[in-house]
């Protein structure tokens, strides 16, 4: 090819690469599914059981249910089974999307540690039987300061029995337990486990108490979160918040909107489970506040 003749068809594919570029840049990644769960500590304080909480939560329109190892354990001790259990679920047309345990995997003590990982296996057993896929990873028994090198090979031994059973374990951190506060400690932990299915379980509140902020979510990719604590606060001083303090998103000051938009904006699918331990609303009707939950939720989708 004569010189010329090159210098035209460099020249010819250069001006090509824009409009490549351009058509790139108009394929739009394709937003996040989001569902909508209701966590049964919200209606803790109305002394329901668990069919109750589930004919409620679907009357209301919610796709899901976090239920508490406690109350499945409640249920099985007035004579029912897991079958039974799971029938509700499907009838209901409601899923059980996580369950909230407290085993200490995550201790120092390695007897400890030994007896959360038994206690964990137990526990996925029952959940895989009802239908649930996940259960929260608290550090539970961990004390201040949290290598969080072994933490991570310990929730890698964690994930591995999540594989075993059906039930993956979602790495959770609180805002007001200081051996694992934060959600870059999560985030180290979970880099450390260096396994595809690990995942954080992140929460409103717990994001503004620990200090975290809401920035590092945008870390996070389409598969790193799967349940996220929806919940809002005031503007009470950080370090006196507590639990109750919790109050229906939107009716804070937290900055759902650009939350929501974070989220939206990873992919995949979402679950925003309504986390709350008012005793104001469990002082209402709870039908009431299941429904009002649910819209303040879906005001932000």
């Amino acid at each position: 090819m004569k010189r010329r003749n090159l210098l035209k068809s460099i020249a010819l594919g250069a001006t090509a690469l824009p409009l490549t570029t351009a058509l790139a840049a108009t394929t739009k990644k394709k937003e996040a599914t989001i569902q909508f769960s209701l966590n049964t500590s919200t209606l803790r304080g109305q002394k329901l059981n668990l069919p109750q909480i589930i004919e409620i939560a679907a009357k209301a329109g919610y796709d899901g249910i976090e239920l508490w190892i406690s109350e499945m354990e409640t249920y099985l001790d007035s004579g029912k089974s897991l079958a039974s259990l799971k029938k509700l679920f499907d009838d209901a047309k409601i899923i059980p999307v996580n369950a909230i345990g407290f085993a200490p995997w995550m201790s120092q003590d390695i007897t400890k540690s030994n007896a959360g990982f038994e206690q964990m296996e137990k526990e996925m057993g029952m959940l895989a039987e009802i239908g649930c896929k996940r259960i929260a990873a608290p550090a539970i028994g961990a004390t201040d300061p949290v290598d969080l090198l072994v933490a991570g090979a310990q929730y890698a031994k964690l994930l591995t029995l999540g594989r075993k059973t059906g039930v993956m374990p979602q790495l959770e951190f609180w805002g007001a337990f200081p051996p694992f506060h934060h959600l870059g400690q999560a985030l180290a932990a979970a880099a450390a486990a260096n396994d595809s299915d690990a995942r954080i379980l992140p929460d409103i509140f717990h994001l503004f108490r620990g200090g975290s902020g809401f920035e590092g979510l945008k870390l996070l990719n389409g598969n790193a979160i799967e349940v996220f604590h929806m919940n809002d606060f005031t503007s009470k001083p950080r370090l006196a918040q507590k639990d109750s303090d919790r109050i229906y998103p939107g009716d804070g000051i937290a900055p759902l909107k650009e939350i929501a938009a974070t989220f939206k904006a990873m992919g995949g699918t979402k679950i925003m489970s309504l986390e709350l331990f008012n005793e104001t609303y469990w002082a209402q009707d709870a039908q009431e506040v299941a429904n009002t939950g649910l819209k303040k939720m879906k005001q932000f989708f």
